[in-house]
C-alpha cells in the first residue's frame, strides 16, 4: 500500500523553541518512516512581516540544519527551502484567483497581525493563506501536522481544493489535519496561559533549542508559578502544570511519577530538575547543529538536493493546472 503524503512547514524567523520541538519538530521526525513526508523551512511566508536581508538569510540556514539535528533525514523526505521551488509562488497566484475576498478577510491571523504590525499591512499578509494552501496542494498532501492557530487556514485550503476540484474535476487531493495524540502543548514561561512563541518581547518566556545549559536553567527558575509548594497537576496551577508537562516530555515520566518524585521537595528543587533535564535533552540537538553550521558546503548539497526532488514532484501538479485552466504549454 502506498504511504500516505504529509506537507508541514516551519518559518526561519528567530531560533525555534522547545514549544516548536516537543510540539511539532519531535513528530516530524517521528513520522518519516510511516509516510511520504515533505518538509520546508518557509521563507517566503517570513517576508509578510518586514526581515532584514541579513538575518534572514542566517535564520534560513540555521533554520534549515535545526531541521536536520532533531533527526530529519533528507533520505526518508523531502526537506527543502521554499524560496528554491518556483511552483510555491506559481500556484499560490493561481489559487489567489481561486479564493474569496471574504474567506481571507476571516482568517484570525491576519487580523492579529495587523495588530501587531499596523504600519505594514501588506496584501502578502493578506493572501498568507493561499499560499499555505499552495503549499500543501502541490505535493498532492493526505495529511498536515497543525496546531490550533492553523486549523482555520487547513480548512481554507480544503475549501479551495474542493472549489477547484468541482469547477474543473480532480486535481488536488483534499487534505486532512494531522493531531498526533501526545503532541506536548508548551506555555509561555512567564504567562503559561499563552503558547511558548518566539515572537514573544520577553526571551525570559521561551526556551530557545540554542540556548546555553545556564540560561535554561536561569528561564525555568524564574518561571511563573503559584504561591503553594505542592508539585501537583491541577486545575488553577497553570505555570507547575506547564513545567510538569515539559517535565514529562524530556524525561518519558508520568505525571503521577513527577508527582511522586517531588513528595515533600519544594519547586525550587523541582525547577532545577526540570531546567536540567531540558538542558540534557537539547544537549545532541545543540551539538548537531554546531557541528552543521561549521559545514556550509554539506549543508548546500542538502538543500539543492532537496528543491530538485521538491520541484519535480510540485511541478506535476502545476502542470495539472495550468493544463486545466487553459494556459498554453512553455
Amino acid at each position: 500500500m502506498d504511504k500516505k503524503v504529509i506537507f508541514s512547514g516551519i518559518q526561519p524567523t528567530g531560533t525555534f523553541t522547545l514549544g516548536n520541538y516537543l510540539g511539532a519538530l519531535q513528530n516530524w521526525a517521528a513520522l518519516q518512516d510511516e509516510y511520504n513526508c515533505c518538509y520546508s523551512v518557509v521563507n517566503m511566508h517570513a517576508i509578510t512581516v518586514r526581515q532584514d536581508p541579513k538575518d534572514l538569510r542566517a535564520n534560513t540556514l540555521s533554520a534549515y540544519a535545526m531541521l536536520l539535528s532533531v533527526g530529519i533525514d533528507p533520505e526518508k523526505c523531502i526537506l527543502f527551502i521554499q524560496s528554491h521551488v518556483r511552483t510555491h509562488a506559481e500556484l499560490a497566484w493561481v489559487l489567489d484567483c481561486y479564493t474569496q475576498f471574504g474567506e481571507l478577510s476571516r482568517m484570525t491571523q491576519f487580523k492579529d497581525k495587523s495588530a501587531r504590525h499596523p504600519e505594514n499591512i501588506n496584501c502578502g499578509l493578506f493572501t498568507y493563506p493561499s499560499l499555505m494552501a499552495a503549499d500543501i496542494l502541490l505535493y498532492q498532501a493526505d495529511l498536515v501536522p497543525v496546531g490550533d492557530d492553523q486549523r482555520q487556514h487547513l480548512e481554507l485550503t480544503r475549501d479551495i481544493a474542493e472549489r477547484f476540484n468541482g469547477i474543473y474535476g480532480n486535481t488536488f487531493t483534499v487534505p486532512d489535519g494531522y493531531y498526533p495524540k501526545l503532541t506536548a502543548r508548551v506555555m509561555s514561561l512567564q504567562d503559561p496561559t499563552k503558547k511558548m512563541s518566539k515572537s514573544d518581547d520577553n526571551p525570559k518566556s521561551y526556551i530557545s533549542l540554542l540556548d546555553p545549559p545556564a540560561t535554561i536553567v536561569k528561564k525555568i527558575k524564574s518561571a511563573v508559578t503559584d504561591s503553594d509548594s505542592l508539585v501537583a497537576y491541577r486545575e488553577g496551577k497553570d505555570g507547575i502544570n506547564n513545567l510538569m508537562s515539559i517535565y514529562s516530555a524530556v524525561t518519558k515520566k508520568s505525571l503521577e511519577q513527577i508527582e511522586n518524585e517531588f513528595v515533600g521537595k519544594g519547586y525550587g528543587d523541582f525547577k532545577q530538575a526540570v531546567g536540567e533535564a531540558v538542558a540534557e535533552a537539547l544537549r545532541p540537538i545543540q551539538e548537531k547543529h554546531a557541528q552543521l553550521m561549521r559545514e556550509k558546503a554539506f549543508l548546500e548539497d542538502c538543500y539543492r538536493a532537496g528543491a530538485e526532488k521538491a520541484q519535480q514532484v510540485s511541478q506535476r501538479t502545476l502542470d495539472k493546472v495550468y493544463k486545466k485552466i487553459g494556459f498554453l504549454p512553455r
